[in-house]
């Protein structure tokens, strides 16, 4: 188990999904973590949660498309706890995906779309960055997503979106690698959350296995999968790690996708009951 005993972080989306398993494990690790959560009721049940297990954390609702908000939160960390150490750039959702390509994305989708994806990053950070060179160190990790390699038809603003995550993650941590701050960026294969288990797989076990099956581990994700990977980064034992975005995808980037699209209509022809959750 990794180390945080008495750092202060910051989990952006924090309340559930894969940013609440990124606050149960870093408050395992023994972080003290602030929950900014537009859902401010899961995010104090996921606050609680964590306290009954003998962590420490509080929830703030915070929206993470606002200045104001994203200020708050980071002056909030700072007066329950005096100092920042780990900011967790996590939080983005979208209520009916990210449709569209060029032309079929209105201007008004695309602001909404790359302030959330995009700007909370930078905006986070920037509040966040003079307190963590007040104490000469931090680490700030930004979930990006294998799609910021990987892109898929008609999600125009979600694959700009993270892909931007990564070049900024680059960016920022040659600005302040001097400052003892180091920047690294995630970027999750499908992870199977409450909602997406709900909503998507629940009812359909057969799609749930054709998605497993593009993965050379044989699963898909789950929140503790990105979790542990953002505690190894926040921890000292990656202090020579800075700038990089790594894929915790359970292989899912690796593959030669010839081959991979020969093997999925092999498994569909082997299972011709399965339903497929997204239209093409």
């Amino acid at each position: 188990m990794f180390d945080l005993s008495d750092r202060v972080a910051i989990v952006t989306g924090g309340a559930q999904g894969v940013g609440g398993g990124i606050s149960r494990t870093l408050a395992k690790a023994g972080a003290k973590v602030l929950i900014a959560d537009i859902d401010i009721d899961m995010a104090r049940y996921t606050a609680e949660a964590i306290s009954r297990n003998s962590g420490i954390a509080d929830a703030l609702k915070v929206d993470v498309t606002s200045y104001e908000d994203l200020k708050k939160m980071i002056q909030t960390a700072s007066d329950l706890w005096g100092k920042l150490d780990i900011l967790i750039n996590n939080a983005y959702a979208a209520a009916d995906g990210q449709q569209g390509g060029a032309l079929e994305v209105t201007e008004e989708r695309w602001e909404s779309d790359i302030r959330a994806l995009v700007t909370s990053v930078y905006a986070g950070s920037k509040y966040a960055i003079p307190l963590m060179q007040e104490t000469g160190a931090g680490s700030i990790v930004n979930i990006s997503s294998v799609h910021g390699f990987l892109v898929a038809k008609k999600a125009l603003t979600y694959e700009t979106g993270k892909a931007a995550v990564i070049a900024m993650t680059k960016q920022m941590a040659v600005d302040y690698g001097s400052s003892g701050i180091r920047v690294n960026a995630i970027c999750p294969g499908h992870i199977v959350t409450e909602r997406i288990m709900e909503t998507v797989w629940k009812n359909n076990p057969s799609g749930l296995k054709f998605f497993e099956d593009q993965y050379p581990v044989g699963r898909t994700g789950v929140p503790e999968d990105i979790g542990n990977a953002a505690t190894f980064l926040c921890s000292d034992e990656a202090s020579f790690i800075t700038g990089h975005a790594l894929p915790v995808d359970g292989g899912l980037t690796i593959q030669l996708q010839e081959n991979f699209g020969v093997q999925q209509v092999h498994y569909y022809m082997d299972n011709t009951d399965t339903e497929m959750p997204y239209k093409r």
